[in-house]
Formats: structure tokens, C-alpha cells, sequence
């Protein structure tokens, strides 16, 4: 059996292969081992193996003494609201995120409510290889529980950073494509408290998902079609845990992800004033964005957790990732995607605006990503080959290695779980985008 893809924050892999209920029990076994006792909150994405695998983390959790709040199907955002709701040590997801169906996983959160950072997510890491357990007799068993209402702290938080009302007055008509994942459930509740008129796709979390989960352009034509042909005001796709929102505006085009986090921005600062952070492969509007509004940008390393932490660290404003991900900590310390489609309503409201012309006012860079086979082991020498043949006006090597220019950027980052290294590009059009990553392929497959 081959080992799941562990990552700093959790893990995943194909059912019945590189994931099984066994795996999932030593993987509990050893977060448990990180934890002092009390509630920790269990809840998953609507796939067709996730009550499998809630019944038995609920299990394994029960028999290490934890206490189990189960919340059922939910979305990940929200797992780390009830976690501080409720005043849990902890937080399990069972998701694999965008993943094909055949997949599952488990995302671990700590008792801020956040995805588990690096040093933590290690030790579960060391603790799962070393199989770290402590199965409790049974004077010392915790038991589970029911959540009443899991989605109604979350509902509130996201209503608060808004006005409702002045949403509710425009009367919009919204499309939501939650594709069968967990978003439809919160997101049907918000968006009718918000007042829109609102047409639900995939609105049985079943993980039955009806095009291929990931929120991207070649997956969401049928969704863009139907947001065009119906006169709705904006189109909503979530992935299937609902951490990220990609739109598409009244036209029918899918503006991509990486206006998510911009939009959310437009709206944020014109009410308030701090320092925004994103990660350092999220697109270039967000930092012109703050540079507008007067207010300071940081980049952290790649991931969740490495946004958070500089979040945190800046006591910052706002935050998130370009692949769809808003971080309100107002809300949460979470990617959110009813954050984002509150926030993008509101901004529609206050403006009077649709959003194709709201896309307009934010200027535009184009992004190329590719990915080439190459040995990880060789990167260092690449680096150095790389900065001599491409001239940077500045280098930085937060997370693998991205150079910059006047006007453009590329990011070369070796793979984590195969022998390939990733390269993100952005310009001021696809083709100088395109051009930087044909440079540095060139100069890898010279070495």
C-alpha cells in the first residue's frame, strides 16, 4: 500500500490504496498525541467515504478520552469557527479539498481555529511514522455528540462584516454551484439572508460532483453558460470543502480566482485601513490594491498556515490566497468562501456596479503556471543558474525562489510530493508570462 501525500496541515490520498480507515486511525492516534484532553470538533466535505472515515477518527478520538462534537457535513471554514465557538482543543475535517472523488483526506486545526502550522504539523507528521498512540480504558472514554446547529455562528460572523440590507435592497440574482459539496448548506442560509434571489447547482452535498471539483475555467463552462443565459448578476463556485470562490460575472466569463481575494480587498479597505498579506504566488492586483489605499502588503511562503502566520504576526487586516481563498479574521482564520461572496455582494451594493466593471477598475496581469520534470535535489544549482541567465532586479527565497522585475515576477518552487518544480509567472501580458517560463524551463533542461 502506498503511504497518503502528508502535508504540514493534514493528509490525503486514493481510498482503499493509500487511505484506508486504518491509516486515518494512526494519523487521529497521533494528533491526539499533540492535544490536551477535552472536545475537539469532527466534521467532513459531503464525499461518499466520509462517514466512513468520521466513524472512525469519532472512534479513535473517543478511545484517546477526547470528547467528540460532531457537526456533520460542513464546510472547512467553518470547522474553525465552532472550533473556537465551542471552545475545543482542536478541529478534524474529513476532505481532500478539490480532489477527484476517489479521494479523501483530513485537515487538522488547532484550538485558535486555524489550519495547524508547520512546527505542529510536523510533530503530528513524526508522531504518525513513530505510530504515536494512547488508547484509554474505559473509565477514561470520551463520547460524541450531535451539533445542533453547526452553520449558525459561522452565518452570523460572515452577516457582521457586512450590511445586509443594503445588499437585500439591490435584489440580485445569484447563481451558487457548490457542486454537491459541503458550501451548499451555509451557503443557501447566507445567501437568502442576505435577500438575493438565488439558484442553487449541486445543492446535495453528496460528493455525487456533477463537473470536476476544482473552481476552474475548463470545469465551470456549463455554470458560465447558464449564469449568461439566465440575465443572473453574478455566478458563486466553490470547491468542495468550500475554502475557496471562484465568479463569473453577469456576462458569462469566469474571471479566475485570483480576482476573489482583490474584490474582497476593494471592499475591506474602503471602510478600513491595515496591513494586507498574501502569499507570494497570489497575483500582483492585491498589492497595487493596497498601494492605492495607502496601507502596507506583506507575502508570506506558500500555504494556508504560512498566510495565517504573518496575519498574525502583522495584526493584519486581511488576507488570503489567489487560488480563490479570503481570510477575514473578523470571521475566522480560514480560506472563506462565504466571506468572499458576502464581501463581493456588498461591494456590488456600495458601488452600484456589475462586476464585469468592477473587474475593469483593477488592473491587469496575466498568469501563466507550468511545471517541469526535474530532480528537487538539483535546485539549489538551478537557483544560482537561473539568477545569472534571467538578471533579476530582486530575489527572494521565502519559498523555493522567486525573482522579480519592473513589472513582472516568476516563482520556481520545487514539488513537496513529486520530482517536478512548479513555475508561476505574471506580467503585464501572457505572452511576457509565458516567455519567462520558457526561459526557465530552457535553463533547467540545459542543467
Amino acid at each position: 500500500m502506498s503511504e497518503p501525500i502528508i502535508s504540514v496541515s493534514g493528509l490525503r490520498g486514493i481510498v482503499g490504496t493509500e487511505l484506508t480507515p486504518l491509516v486515518a486511525v494512526k494519523y487521529v492516534a497521533a494528533f491526539c498525541s499533540q492535544l490536551p484532553q477535552g472536545t475537539i470538533i469532527l466534521s467532513r466535505d459531503g464525499r461518499g467515504s466520509g462517514a466512513m472515515f468520521a466513524a472512525a477518527v469519532s472512534a479513535t478520538l473517543q478511545a484517546h478520552g477526547f470528547d467528540v462534537l460532531d457537526a456533520g457535513v460542513c464546510s472547512t471554514p467553518t470547522v474553525g469557527v465552532l472550533v473556537r465557538t465551542e471552545n475545543a482543543v482542536g478541529g478534524i475535517q474529513i476532505s481532500a479539498s478539490h480532489n477527484p472523488p476517489e479521494y479523501n483526506g483530513i485537515k487538522l486545526f488547532n484550538r485558535e481555529g486555524r489550519v495547524i502550522p508547520a512546527a505542529e504539523g510536523v510533530r503530528v507528521r513524526d508522531a504518525y511514522r513513530a505510530g504515536t498512540c494512547s488508547w484509554k480504558g474505559v473509565q477514561q472514554l470520551g463520547s460524541a455528540f450531535k451539533h445542533p446547529d453547526p452553520h449558525a455562528a459561522h452565518e452570523q460572523l460572515v452577516l457582521k462584516t457586512i450590511d445586509p440590507a443594503v445588499i437585500a435592497a439591490r435584489r440580485f440574482r445569484v447563481l451558487l454551484d457548490s457542486n454537491r459539496g459541503a458550501g451548499s448548506l451555509l451557503g443557501s442560509r447566507l445567501l437568502e439572508s442576505l435577500g438575493v434571489h438565488a439558484l442553487f447547482l449541486g445543492h446535495t452535498p453528496d460528493g455525487k460532483f456533477e463537473h470536476p471539483p476544482e473552481p476552474l475555467a475548463e470545469n465551470l463552462q456549463s455554470t458560465a453558460a447558464a449564469v449568461k443565459q439566465s440575465g443572473f448578476d453574478i455566478g458563486f463556485c466553490q470547491d468542495p470543502d468550500a475554502d475557496r470562490l471562484a465568479i463569473i460575472d453577469e456576462q458569462g466569463n469566469y474571471i479566475g480566482e485570483e480576482y476573489t481575494v482583490a474584490l474582497c480587498l476593494l471592499e475591506v479597505l474602503s471602510r478600513a485601513k491595515g496591513p494586507i498579506v498574501t502569499n507570494c504566488a497570489t497575483s500582483s492586483m492585491s498589492k497595487v490594491i493596497a498601494a492605492d489605499h495607502g496601507v502596507s502588503y506583506l507575502k508570506s511562503a506558500v500555504g494556508e498556515a504560512n498566510v495565517v502566520e504573518l496575519m498574525k504576526e502583522s495584526q493584519a487586516l486581511f488576507g488570503g490566497e489567489g487560488n480563490g481563498g479570503p481570510i477575514d479574521p473578523r470571521v475566522g482564520w480560514v480560506r472563506d468562501s462565504f466571506v468572499g461572496m458576502a464581501l463581493v455582494l456588498s461591494l456590488m451594493a456600495r458601488t452600484g456596479l456589475k462586476v464585469s466593471q468592477l473587474v475593469k477598475r483593477i488592473p491587469y496581469f496575466a498568469m501563466i503556471k507550468h511545471k517541469v520534470n526535474f530532480p528537487v535535489e538539483k535546485l539549489p544549482a538551478a537557483y544560482e543558474r537561473l539568477q545569472k541567465s534571467m538578471l533579476p532586479l530582486e530575489v527572494s527565497m521565502q519559498d523555493g525562489m522567486r525573482m522579480d522585475w519592473t513589472d513582472r515576477w516568476l516563482l520556481v518552487r520545487g514539488s513537496n510530493t513529486e520530482p517536478i518544480v512548479r513555475l508561476i509567472a505574471e506580467a503585464p501580458t501572457t505572452e511576457a508570462a509565458t516567455l519567462l517560463c520558457q526561459q526557465a524551463e530552457a535553463v533547467l533542461k540545459q542543467m
